[in-house]
């Protein structure tokens, strides 16, 4: 009996972990099938606003069926859909979604690059410890080891960042080499790929790179209006729902002052089709309420631990799947931004415990609460 209720709780407690790889690696198959559905010549903007389309007719019912009140018995009243919170919504699209994720899809395809895209993607919490300074919502307590850390981590991260942007370094190898010992990959199937990568200048490179960072920032933003909506508004599935609902409808007024021909809004069964559908449904309907859950179990520090998993899942998907290059300033990069992104969360758990203890005032918890969802979220903005 005593070792039976033992292995429960062991499965128990690796239910979390194992649900945060899952979710990984959801997004980081995301990534691959944004960069076939560029590749096969879909536009940026079609294919975000595609993608918010299918999300919201996939979020949509599904809201009304958990947070319905009819249906799960609730005692608590939802809250009434405010103007301020309409206009929380809105900004939440605008920010959150639809400038977040055209920046991001945008950068890959000027970077030509998955690998590039998701470790700056790994900038979101020391983006969002910049806004909440700027915004005057957090202090930076140097005389402090957590101030300390947040601080240093975030100048090693946008160091990190620094170094994918600006520093290619020699190609590494080892992946492809895997790749065709597996089985996976024929000896000459890589030139297409390879030539592709080479003939994006550098130019194009940085451009892109700024863009994946900038798009950092706007999550950033979106997380600071999230937290004030969440309180006004505590129905998350309401507000992913509504949320991708107004990106969708600013993302398709975008992309139709581009594009008004049926051609680039025609799909088939397709990479562009299957690249739209798994972005909105599997990625966006399933990671969420998975992300959601182990949020509850083990709160926005544990789920943070895992955003640099997708780094390894899109070095290898790519190299095998795209045939992309993994370059030596692109590992160095990661390798800067994924340790300035622990160092980061070590400083927020310290100054939690320091909070606990009584030793810092309450008043500054404003900004750790707009901090924290950042680490939680940061793998929707893959």
């Amino acid at each position: 009996m005593g070792s039976g209720g033992g292995g429960g709780g062991v499965v128990g407690g690796a239910k979390p972990a194992v649900a945060m790889v899952a979710v990984e690696f959801v997004f980081s198959a995301l990534q691959i099938f944004i960069k076939l559905a560029l590749d096969d010549g879909m536009d940026v903007r079609v294919l975000v606003a595609y993608r918010l389309m299918f999300a919201t007719a996939f979020l949509c019912p599904l809201a009304f069926l958990v947070e319905s009140e009819p249906l799960c018995f609730r005692r608590k009243k939802r809250p009434p859909l405010t103007m301020k919170v309409l206009l929380g919504l809105f900004l939440c699209g605008l920010f959150g979604i639809a400038i977040n994720q055209n920046l991001l899809v945008l950068a890959m395809k000027l970077t030509n690059s998955t690998t590039i895209v998701t470790a700056l993607s790994n900038l979101t919490p020391q983006s969002t410890f910049i806004v909440a300074i700027l915004a005057r919502q957090e202090i930076v307590k140097l005389g402090r080891a957590s101030g300390r850390a947040k601080l240093a981590g975030t100048l090693v991260g946008l160091g990190g960042a620094m170094v994918v942007t600006f520093y290619r370094g020699p190609e590494l190898a080892f992946m492809h080499r895997l790749a065709r010992a597996a089985g996976l990959r024929h000896g000459g199937s890589g030139r297409g790929a390879t030539a592709a990568a080479a003939a994006v200048s550098p130019a194009a490179r940085v451009v892109g790179s700024f863009l994946a960072i900038s798009s950092c920032f706007s999550y950033a933003v979106w997380l600071s209006i999230q937290a004030r909506v969440g309180e006004a508004f505590p129905c998350h599935y309401s507000i992913a729902a509504l949320v991708c609902l107004s990106g969708a409808a600013q993302s398709a007024l975008l992309a139709l002052c581009f594009h008004r021909d049926a051609a680039h809004w025609r799909l088939g069964l397709d990479v562009r089709l299957y690249s739209s559908a798994y972005a909105g449904i599997v990625a966006s309907g399933f990671a969420f309420p998975l992300m959601s859950w182990c949020l509850r179990e083990r709160g926005p520090l544990y789920v943070a631990m895992f955003g640099p998993l997708i780094i390894v899942f899109v070095a290898v998907l790519s190299s095998v799947f795209l045939d992309e290059t993994l370059h030596l300033g692109i590992a160095l990069g990661a390798v800067l931004i994924v340790a300035g992104l622990y160092m980061v969360l070590w400083g927020k758990a310290r100054e939690a415990q320091e909070k606990a203890a009584g030793v810092l005032p309450q008043d500054e918890e404003q900004g750790e609460e707009s901090a924290g969802p950042a680490d939680a979220a940061n793998g929707e903005t893959k």
